[in-house]
């Protein structure tokens, strides 16, 4: 009762200044992004009287080059040879890709597959329903669980192998006319004066070429090396997932993820198909042991494997022990910080990441694909880039709800998470499970964002104060002794 009465006075707070920040920037949006609306509107009708007959186009020029062919250069292919558009694709390897990110689809993002057409792809590649996860920590657990009552029952999280899914994604592209996939390398964009006019690639056979385009759409992913002309390059790698497939075991809730607070490192576990279930440790960057030598081993042995469920102890070990099992993934903290460039765009993975620890990866990269479609719908001429950029100027500030909302939250989450010398952060681990513990919009409002279904940043904000000041009452109970007054100010901040 007093924990609920906590909440209900921080609940009451939050949504007064989020009234006033809502309201606020409400009306900064609407008249900023109308303006906008209004100038490119204008500045189109003229331009669209260009004569497309007249204007020479050379061999091997499309409307739009997407760079790589993964989750949102795939989707993004696909949806603008829908919508009529001739599109080369340049993809490094059309071999299924071999890697441990991209296996959780959010239900948010999946929402997103269905309006792109594009829901089959996660039909017949033995994918996992995914409703949510199960916090550990103590012998306690909380339920993160997505609040999908109101849709469809085919509407919930995706669990799968991302090569499955992704070559899925490719065949669907390919399979329009207007869609040209191709296996090579791209080396450079071509630019002239200041506009980007296309890319210089090398072939299957090593064969530099040049393709032009009115519109160069970057999505390569993390590794792009295009990516530092485009935009800030900066770089922070907090941590690094070392993941494996564990055979013959089971969680408790097959329907349900589970992560396990632990120290030192928080372990993240979910089905991909229905005979395996993937594990990823979380390492710090400072602490990764070496996989070459045995380290690694030997630090999921003695330090992580104690700390997993006893029905999935043997399982575990086994995987360890597998030759090649073992993969190690960097946790990439990338900001959107694009310069603007005439002629090119970036989306998905190669503009912005966030610790991967809440899966939201492919939500956001799906979220970008639908926004930049539905901004180039209206454009049937892009041959003036300079007028066309000022257009898609919009696309980085329309994509901030869903990218800031599970960005922010992936951030805070994997701090929480993350096993520390500093007792606050027990504390508010300790916080965090007695908040979702407390149900209803609580745990809702959280795994609500979590599933990329509310993507609020002031919804977002709100829960974050109101578990601050949850986290407060729970450490000044029974009486506010100094001490966890103390404690209770460092929680808070």
């Amino acid at each position: 009762m007093v924990e609920q009465y906590i909440v209900v006075v921080a609940v009451v707070i939050a949504s007064l200044l989020g009234f006033v920040f809502l309201y606020y920037s409400s009306l900064v949006r609407f008249w900023g992004l109308s303006k906008l609306k209004r100038r490119a509107s204008m500045e189109f009708q003229k331009e669209n009287r260009i004569n497309k007959n007249g204007s020479g186009e050379d061999v091997g020029t499309t409307d739009i080059i997407i760079v790589g062919a993964g989750v949102a250069g795939a989707a993004l292919a696909y949806s603008l040879g829908k919508d009529g558009r001739q599109v080369r694709v340049i993809e490094r390897d059309l071999n299924p890709p071999d890697r441990i990110a991209g296996e959780s689809l959010m239900p948010g993002g999946y929402l997103k597959l269905i309006e792109l057409g594009l829901e089959d792809c996660v039909d017949e590649i033995d994918a996992q329903r995914n409703q949510g996860y199960i916090l550990y920590k103590d012998g306690k657990n909380a339920p993160i669980s997505y609040p999908l009552e109101k849709f469809h029952s085919h509407v919930v999280g995706k669990n799968f192998h991302n090569n499955r899914f992704v070559q899925k994604l490719r065949k669907k592209a390919a399979s329009l006319h207007n869609v040209s996939l191709e296996q090579g390398t791209v080396t450079s964009l071509l630019e002239e004066n200041g506009t980007i006019k296309g890319v210089h690639y090398k072939d299957k056979s090593s064969q530099m070429l040049t393709a032009y385009a009115s519109l160069t759409v970057v999505c390569d992913g993390c590794f792009s090396n295009l990516r530092r002309s485009l935009c800030n390059p900066k770089v922070d790698v907090p941590s690094y997932f070392v993941g494996f497939i564990l055979t013959n075991c089971k969680l408790s809730d097959q329907n349900h993820g589970a992560i396990i607070l632990a120290d030192p490192s928080p372990i993240v576990f979910y089905p991909i198909s229905s005979t395996e279930i993937r594990c990823m440790v979380d390492v710090p960057s400072q602490n990764l042991p070496s996989l070459s030598n045995g380290e690694m081993s030997h630090y999921l042995k003695t330090l992580v494997a104690p700390k997993v469920f006893p029905e999935t102890y043997d399982s575990f070990i086994s995987a360890i022990e597998k030759k090649d099992n073992i993969k190690i993934m960097p946790n990439r903290i990338m900001a959107d910080a694009p310069h603007r460039s005439p002629g090119a765009l970036l989306i998905g993975d190669s503009l912005n990441m966030r610790h991967a620890i809440t899966g939201g990866g492919m939500t956001v990269a799906l979220s970008d694909v639908v926004l930049l479609r539905d901004l180039l719908r209206p454009l049937h001429d892009l041959s003036d880039a300079s007028v066309v950029c000022k257009y898609l100027q919009s696309f980085y500030t329309l994509r901030k709800p869903m990218s800031s909302t599970i960005n922010i939250l992936a951030s805070v989450l994997h701090k929480v998470f993350s096993s520390s010398s500093d007792p606050t952060i027990e504390d508010i681990q300790h916080a965090c499970i007695g908040y979702l513990r407390l149900g209803g919009v609580f745990s809702s409002g959280l795994s609500a964002m979590i599933a990329g279904l509310c993507p609020r940043p002031l919804s977002l904000a709100f829960h974050l104060f109101a578990l601050a000041i949850y986290g407060v009452g729970r450490l000044l109970l029974p009486f506010p002794s100094p001490k966890r007054l103390w404690n209770g100010a460092k929680l808070f901040w």
